[in-house]
């Protein structure tokens, strides 16, 4: 708790508009990234910083009464002093100024020594605990910063390290009375010093990424997350983040799905009523009502919703059957929060705990009353409950149980039950093998038992499955056939019939996409693999069962480029994913009965004697090399394929009955492990070999096919000849594949100057001219030359879906062609003049309206808008350049045809907090530039566009602007 009272006051010292203690009073800007890197980790934060000097030190000499007094003690000013290359001229102008005065002056007006140095950068950090210490210094080492060490630990103290290297310098230059070296000497430290710099900015750039690659969270992905609360981006285990590059393509997961499983559809719920935008959320919880004449599911809390994305305490009604989305208007609510959970008993819902800000975990109980839409706060007797969040719960009766949670930095592992009848809580003592301490899990009631999947413990993601009795108080390790489901948390679970089922979760894989089914009455694990269509992220969603459907609401994560991502509200048909899923299995053990004329049979030994009897089928030809090994009851067991042979060598009951004692072949297998070989044995002595080390056959297995190694143009033809048949298109198109890769190339960083180049560098190939097309659109350009905004995809297709078939259209920042090929290509636009003052986009440009058929409607302007701009044609004008666009506002406002006005698009880049000022900051402008061109015109700003997200809280927006 002490640290992370430290962490939020030193970050909000960090983000206020007060000066620090450096000399500047504000961090280096370049490592601000770096250190917003480390400071949105939960385990760390730097208390100080410098990125790296060179500087001129004015040092006082040291008294002649005491000349041992280390430098640091003695002061000092700097002269001179720099974070980026030093400039020599400057240097020589201060150190041998043109008209010299009798001495070099120093700021505190004493005789002092002058010092040229170079300091690389430096950071201190402190840490949750030494093993967030080690970690950290090993990969600062790793990168390069050799001398990184923890500076400070022990009993009662902060843990504190220093991120650190030696190439530094340090050279005297004389006093304040003489400078003792020459000029060429002086440049020739400066030189050697920027040499330095730039040393320590690539292993800068080197521990950045090292960071990034070893769990860390790039704070440009960090809009609208809670940090404190983002275990699914921070969890240790580096399995267990979101990777939005595991999402794949819908048409590549069909590929992938497999030639004999068909995917399940999603249905997207349309939405009426209230905002689709007010159901785009996370850690909310639901509950059913499922009554013959109401059919609904009731939302409350969670992170997101409409406008500005925080907690919520919204109480809201879906009918899935319509898609209509309403508030329950009540007297009063629960505080804002996520992470709690909402159990039905009765006519009532019951919310119990949750997160209201990074400090305070709750563990208050309301109960809404659905027939009144009442909510009350609730106060109970009994045993006392910790606050958490991240918990699960489930109802049996009138009792609602919670298992595990968070409660800060303390994973629980209590079960209460809240006996809703007198609101007495009672916490069950610990008896079988009980669960370890975990949050995110989820938990689900039948009849009268709890089961309980996954979750995190802190260390690692679970894949246990436990259920309790609630008659016996006593938990059961459950152990069932059928492939085991993936490790997870964040998850959802629910009850279909005689059915539990699993949905999302963390970590995002291929494996989560399946709609995991646990059959109760065969005690068999079965799965479907969901049609992806959307890409849906469903971690932290929820899942309610209505009729035959389930009901999915929100989840997500926080994506690249995209800012936050939020699922849409889908539907998913129980009964046909039932079926197919037991179709599945069905043709699963078809296939292998029908490729081994016999009944798939398996060998079952003990892990600990695994290795020695996979040698023995590997010796005797008995192990199946075409299916996979795999392991049972959670490792105990290993299972291997076996041949049609050994099934029909292998009886089992004879076996059994057979006495071994005394024989001859039991001399030999009491042998085996002395070092007699293997191959001086007979084929019976082994198969009771195999007997003593407790193998199992069991038949009529289905067991999973190994997977052929291909290469990924393999891969990727099969993928598209998948795809092409799908669409009824000609197999010839794969000869448009690329065979190989013939160029290669090393991403750089955009120029932070007027014309914003690439720095991309060719590794391997002739040229840097590369071919994109998006939204039916022909991009060309020279990627070492021009950069291209990805980011901006969603402002693309909109421009090109607007109506402007008979309108002439401005675009004052065109570049390759970004806004003006959508107006010409897809908006039908009768005409655009493109503006651009860069001749490296301007040559792409020229080339990309060829390509796609439109240089009849397009006059390309070179040079500066405000000096090359039409005026009086436009009938809309895009600004799109950011950060801002209002060096050319007037421009615009100039274009605009008079006085029938026009619409104008203008970008920019703005704090989230400031959306409302900013708009009125557009319209206030325009007008005043308006009137002040002679323009009688209203202008109102009549759509904000949310591109994306640009940097943390920083949004890049599109207001269209009406003059009229």
């Amino acid at each position: 708790m002490e640290f992370e009272k430290r962490k939020a006051a030193t970050l909000a010292s960090i983000r206020s508009s007060v000066t620090d203690k450096s000399p500047k009073g504000f961090l280096d800007e370049p490592i601000l990234h770096l250190l917003e890197t480390i400071n949105h980790h939960p385990s760390y934060f730097t208390t100080s910083s410098c990125s790296g000097r060179i500087s001129i030190l004015s040092q006082p000499k040291p008294q002649s009464t005491n000349p041992s007094t280390k430098k640091k003690a003695r002061g000092g000013s700097w002269l001179y002093i720099t974070h980026d290359p030093a400039d020599p001229e400057s240097v020589l102008h201060l150190l041998f100024p043109p008209h010299p005065p009798t001495q070099i002056t120093d700021p505190l007006g004493q005789p002092s020594e002058l010092v040229f140095r170079f300091e690389p950068l430096i950071i201190a950090i402190e840490c949750k605990d030494v093993r967030s210490a080690q970690f950290l210094v090993a990969t600062a080492i790793s990168a390069g910063f050799r001398e990184s060490g923890i500076t400070c630990c022990g009993e009662g103290k902060r843990v504190i390290i220093a991120i650190r290297c030696s190439i530094r310098m340090e050279v005297p230059l004389g006093d304040t009375g003489k400078v003792m070296v020459s000029r060429e000497y002086v440049r020739f430290l400066v030189d050697v010093a920027n040499e330095k710099m730039v040393a320590n900015r690539k292993r800068t750039d080197g521990f950045g990424l090292a960071l990034l690659s070893n769990g860390f969270k790039n704070p440009d992905d960090a809009n609208d997350v809670e940090e404190e609360d983002n275990f699914e981006n921070l969890a240790e285990n580096h399995e267990s983040s979101i990777n939005n590059g595991d999402l794949l393509p819908v048409s590549l997961s069909k590929s992938l799905a497999g030639p004999h499983q068909d995917l399940m559809p999603l249905s997207t719920i349309s939405i009426t009523g209230e905002s689709v935008e007010k159901l785009h959320l996370w850690g909310h919880a639901a509950c059913t009502i499922d009554k013959t004449d109401r059919k609904e599911v009731i939302v409350f809390g969670g992170f997101g919703g409409f406008g500005r994305h925080a907690r919520r305490n919204e109480s809201m009604l879906l009918d899935p059957s319509c898609g209509t989305l309403k508030l329950v208007a009540v007297n009063e609510s629960p505080s804002p929060r996520l992470g709690h959970t909402a159990s039905m008993v009765g006519d009532c819902m019951f919310v119990i705990g949750g997160r209201a800000d990074p400090l305070n975990i709750l563990n208050d109980v309301w109960m809404l009353d659905i027939s009144k839409c009442e909510w009350s706060s609730q106060r109970c007797i009994g045993c006392e409950v910790p606050p958490r969040h991240r918990h699960a719960a489930a109802s049996i009766g009138s009792n609602v149980y919670i298992f595990g949670g968070l409660n800060q930095d303390k994973i629980l592992s209590s079960l209460h039950f809240l006996d809703t009848k007198n609101l007495q809580w009672k916490e069950i003592e610990q008896r079988g093998p009980w669960p370890c301490a975990r949050h995110s899990h989820d938990m689900v009631a039948y009849e009268s038992q709890l089961f309980m999947f996954g979750g995190y413990n802190g260390e690692k993601v679970l894949d246990d499955l436990y259920s309790f009795d609630v008659q016996s108080c006593s938990w059961k390790l459950e152990m069932v056939s059928g492939k085991w489901p993936q490790a997870r948390f964040s998850h959802s679970m629910f009850v279909y019939k005689h059915v539990i089922g699993i949905i999302g979760g963390c970590p995002v894989s291929q494996n989560c996409h399946d709609l995991v089914l646990l059959d109760l009455k065969h005690r068999l694990w079965r799965s479907v693999r969901l049609d992806f269509m959307n890409r849906e992220l469903l971690v932290r969603s929820t899942a309610s069962v209505i009729g035959d459907d389930l009901i999915v609401i929100g989840g997500g994560a926080a994506c690249y480029a995209f800012g936050t991502k939020f699922s849409e509200p889908v539907k998913i048909n129980l009964l046909q994913s039932l079926t197919m899923s037991e179709n599945d299995v069905k043709a699963s053990i078809e296939v292998k009965t029908e490729a081994s004329l016999s009944q798939p049979c398996v060998i079952q030994l003990e892990r600990k004697y695994a290795k020695l009897g996979k040698d023995i089928l590997k010796n005797f030809g008995w192990l199946d090399l075409e299916r996979k090994v795999y392991s049972h009851e959670k490792g105990l067991y290993i299972c291997f394929p076996v041949t049609e042979k050994l099934s029909a060598l292998f009886h089992e009951k004879q076996l059994l009955d057979k006495d071994l004692e005394g024989s001859e072949d039991n001399h030999l297998t009491s042998q085996l492990t002395k070092g007699l070989s293997l191959k001086e044995i007979s084929s019976s002595v082994a198969l009771n070999l195999l007997k003593e080390l407790g193998a199992r056959k069991f038949t009529n297995v289905a067991v999973e096919a190994k997977k052929v190694a291909k290469s990924p143009l393999q891969r990727m033809k099969e993928a598209v000849t998948s795809i092409l048949k799908q669409k009824g298109l000609p197999e010839e198109l794969l000869d448009e594949l690329p065979q190989n890769a013939n160029r290669l190339a090393r991403q750089g960083r955009v120029e932070a100057n007027g014309t914003r180049d690439s720095t991309l560098e060719i590794l391997v190939g002739d040229d840097g001219w590369v071919d994109h097309r998006e939204n039916g659109i022909l991009y060309s350009f020279n990627a070492t030359k021009c950069m291209f905004s990805w980011g901006n995809l969603s402002e693309k297709l909109r421009m090109g879906n607007v109506a402007c078939e008979n309108e002439v259209v401005v675009d004052l920042f065109a570049g390759i062609g970004y806004f003006t090929l959508p107006f010409l290509v897809r908006a039908k636009a009768k005409l655009v003049y493109a503006c651009e003052w860069n001749p490296h986009a301007i040559e792409a440009l020229r080339h990309n309206v060829e390509a796609n058929f439109v240089s009849d409607r397009c006059i390309i302007l070179e040079g500066d808008n405000r000096i090359n701009a039409p005026k009086g044609v436009a009938d809309r004008v895009c600004l799109g350049l950011i950060p801002t666009s209002e060096g050319s506002w007037v421009t615009a406002i100039q274009a605009l045809r008079s006085p029938e006005g026009g619409i104008l698009h203008v970008h920019g880049n703005v704090k989230d907090s400031d959306v409302s000022s900013w708009s009125e900051h557009v319209s206030k402008s325009l007008g005043d530039i308006a009137r002040a061109e002679g323009r009688s015109w209203e202008v109102t700003v009549e759509h904000i566009e949310k591109v994306k997200w640009y940097a943390p809280r920083i949004r890049h927006l599109v207001a269209d602007v009406r003059c009229r």
